[in-house]
């Protein structure tokens, strides 16, 4: 029996339709990008973002400022209020549990706030380094300062720690964390110390640069 010619033609454009869908489903997005690495945000209330919501917390801004750049990478906040510089060293082999590919690592300020010897902090904050590095990852040191009423000596030796120890082991150093938002009554809680969500913002918009700089040696690295 003879086949119809529209019957042939119906069935030729029924299958080409197919394909076309089938290929272009193929090609089309499947959905969020798989994360391209583990960046693990250390430190005390400033990290942990106390006084705001999680959402709020610098490592959440940075991570959807990281995320509407292209750079997708799953960022953990791994702060801890109240934590010193010796509180951070003990749990170091903890914070390796999470895979950190890069650790923003920021610590000391309550080791100042508490008079702690700079040189002890120093100290603790150099371990944690050496663990960290010794497992190949990357360290991204924040750098703090110290307020003027526990003398100059001490803010001196204080300040000098960061930039010291990010020169003795080749850190990206974010120069200070609340640069901008320290001392400024609208952008922080009525403590004084911590910042609102607005100034957690500008904190976030701080550190996303040497965050950046910090992805592209790890991806050097691969």
């Amino acid at each position: 029996m003879t086949k119809h010619p529209i019957i042939v033609i119906g069935v030729a454009l029924f299958i080409l339709i197919l394909w076309m869908g089938v290929g272009h489903t193929q090609n089309s997005p499947a959905g969020p990008q798989a994360s391209s690495g583990t960046i693990v945000c250390v430190g005390d209330s400033l990290t942990a973002g106390q006084g705001v919501s999680e959402s709020n917390a610098y490592p959440a801004q940075l991570s959807r400022k990281l995320e509407a750049a292209g750079y997708h990478f799953k960022v953990v906040n791994a702060g801890i209020s109240g934590e010193t510089s010796s509180g951070t060293l003990s749990r170091v082999n903890w914070i390796l549990k999470l895979k950190p590919d890069i650790v923003l690592l920021e610590t000391g300020a309550n080791d100042g706030l508490r008079g702690i010897d700079p040189a002890v902090t120093k100290r603790n904050i150099e371990e944690t380094i050496q663990v960290l590095r010794k497992n190949k990852v990357i360290v991204v040191l924040i750098g703090m300062r110290m307020v003027a009423n526990m003398g100059r000596t001490f803010t001196a030796s204080f300040a000098a720690l960061y930039p010291d120890l990010a020169g003795k082991h080749g850190l990206i150093l974010v120069p200070f964390l609340l640069q901008g938002v320290a001392g400024d009554p609208s952008l922080n809680q009525p403590d004084g110390i911590h910042p609102t969500a607005e100034g957690y913002r500008i904190v976030a918009d701080t550190v996303y640069p040497y965050a950046r700089a910090a992805i592209d040696r790890f991806r050097r690295q691969q």
